[in-house]
């Protein structure tokens, strides 16, 4: 059975986050998650593919990518939902932070 990355584990409290800014509040949250697992799986591409040298294994890249879905789905809901980060990030690029004209 191969190791869990750390780098995966690392992608996976990250990319919560990076599901914020590229979604709005209007997204539906079966999409959020799509989006989540599929920025998993490229990260768990990218991770066996430069970090394994004893060659591309497609088992760990299913395990990798588990691994960091859950990471990630705990992370969102365990800290970057309480603290607000998901919200704030989701409202970057809507104006809402804009300065009111005078």
């Amino acid at each position: 059975m191969p190791d869990i990355s750390q780098w995966a584990l690392l992608w996976g409290a990250v990319l919560p986050l990076v599901v914020g800014l590229v979604t709005t509040r209007v997204t539906s949250s079966g999409a959020k998650a799509v989006i989540l697992l599929a920025l998993n799986a490229v990260a768990g591409l990218l991770d066996q593919f430069f970090l394994t040298p004893e060659g591309f294994d497609w088992k760990g890249v299913g395990i990798t990518v588990l691994a960091s879905f859950i990471v990630g789905v705990a992370t969102h809901f365990g800290l970057w939902k309480p603290l607000g980060a998901s919200e704030a990030l989701q409202d970057v690029g809507s104006g809402k932070h804009a300065a009111p004209d005078n």
